[in-house]
Formats: structure tokens, C-alpha cells, sequence
């Protein structure tokens, strides 16, 4: 086979029922892998959290040149899109999400995919800057974070009730705000478990905090945890 023969076949290669414009394709599935790039970079750079995955990252990438190669596909052809929905009844996709922000980045890159495929290029450009603009912006302000407390001490006291009060004294110099979140009794090996919260008056003394609850008579098994991490999990 003649190399201009071959070129010609290959660039005229889809017998659609519409013809297929070679470079709007690789415009398309590039502009793809670039926006879905720039959503996976903004990831990286603001995800705060213990669920970060790499292989999650990765999907962002490759998603929306898939999704943008399925519209390809499809191209208006209404016998295709049924083939594509029987196709995806067969083959079952489940992945839960443990951060409800990771649906917003997955819900960007599909649609990014979907203006690359349908060849909206300028639709594509304009929402995967805007939408990356949008989280970073409100990964850098913090939006929706609320700083009530610093510090979350769990702690066995095994002297009687009546002296929770030398305890009391001590979280009360070291915090602003001092919250019982929890008191149980330890039947089984006599004490009470104790849960605070605290905003300290000092976030830099937390140190010094924990020395001298240790020190203090009565407590064990000490626990910290600042409250940020709690709100993780």
C-alpha cells in the first residue's frame, strides 16, 4: 500500500454516518487531557484530608479525554448512544467517594470531556480555567471552615468525681474555652473517661499543656487530637 494511499485511508477511516473531522478529534481529545490536567494539578495542590489517592488523581486526568471520546463517538447517532447505554449496563463501574469535594472535581472533568467531544472548545477552555480558579480560591480562603476549638484530650481520671475540679483548674489556665464533650464512668476498672474540647489561649504552649496533665494525679491514658483532624474522619 501506497504512504499517501494509507494517509488518505487513515484520516477518512470512520465510515460514520456523518463525516469525522481529523483534527477536530485530536483537538478535542488534547484539550481534554489539558483540562483534565489543570482540575488533577488544583487537586493535588488544595486537597487537604486522609483520603488523597493517587490513582483518584490519575482518573481525573484521563476521565474527560474518555468521556470526550465517547462524544466523539456517539456523534448524533442515536443507534451508537443505545449501543453505549447496553454496553455500560453490562460493565458496572462502583467507586465510593469519601470526600463529597472529590464528586465536584469528578462532575468537572465529565463535563469538560463532553464540551471537548461535542467540539465546544471555547466552552471547554473558559469552564476548566473558571473552575479551576473557583477551587483554589476557595481551598485558599478556607471557606466553610469553622475554628471553634485547637485541641480534642481524651483522658482516664481515676480519682474520685469530687476532685475534677484540680483538672478543671488546669484546662481553664490553658484554654479560652474549655467543653466537657464526654464523661463515662469505667465500671470494669473504676475512674471515669473524660472527652474535652478546647481552644487554647496559646496554641504554641500545647506542649506544655500535656506535661502537666501528665504530671497532674489521677490522670492516664492520655490522648490528643487537634480538632481539625477530628473533623476528618
Amino acid at each position: 500500500m501506497d504512504l499517501s494511499n494509507f494517509s488518505d485511508w487513515f484520516l477518512h477511516g470512520d465510515f460514520a454516518s456523518a463525516p469525522v473531522d481529523f483534527y477536530a478529534v485530536i483537538l478535542g481529545l488534547l484539550l481534554a487531557f489539558l483540562g483534565g490536567q489543570l482540575i488533577a494539578w488544583v487537586y493535588i495542590l488544595t486537597h487537604s484530608g486522609l483520603s488523597y489517592s493517587r490513582t483518584f488523581v490519575m482518573s481525573l486526568l484521563v476521565m474527560p479525554i474518555i468521556v470526550a471520546m465517547v462524544m466523539f463517538v456517539l456523534s448524533n447517532n442515536l443507534v451508537t448512544a443505545f449501543g453505549l447505554m447496553a454496553v455500560f449496563a453490562i460493565v458496572r463501574f462502583r467507586n465510593i467517594l469519601r470526600d463529597t469535594l472529590d464528586t465536584t472535581y469528578v462532575l468537572t472533568v465529565i463535563v469538560i470531556g463532553m464540551a471537548c467531544g461535542t467540539q465546544k472548545f471555547t466552552t471547554a477552555v473558559i469552564g476548566a480555567v473558571l473552575m479551576s480558579a473557583i477551587l483554589v480560591y476557595l481551598w485558599y480562603i478556607s471557606f466553610g471552615s469553622r475554628h471553634r476549638y485547637d485541641v480534642i484530650l481524651n483522658l482516664h481520671w481515676a480519682r474520685p468525681s469530687v476532685d475534677l475540679a484540680a483538672l478543671q483548674r488546669l484546662l481553664d489556665r490553658h484554654g479560652r474555652k474549655v467543653e466537657c464533650a464526654s464523661q463515662r464512668s469505667n465500671e470494669g476498672y473504676g475512674g471515669t473517661d473524660l472527652s474535652y474540647r478546647l481552644l487554647l489561649r496559646d496554641a504554641a504552649r500545647m506542649d506544655d499543656l500535656l506535661t502537666e496533665l501528665r504530671n497532674l494525679e489521677g490522670v492516664s491514658r492520655l490522648t490528643s487530637m487537634k480538632a481539625e483532624e477530628e473533623s476528618e474522619i
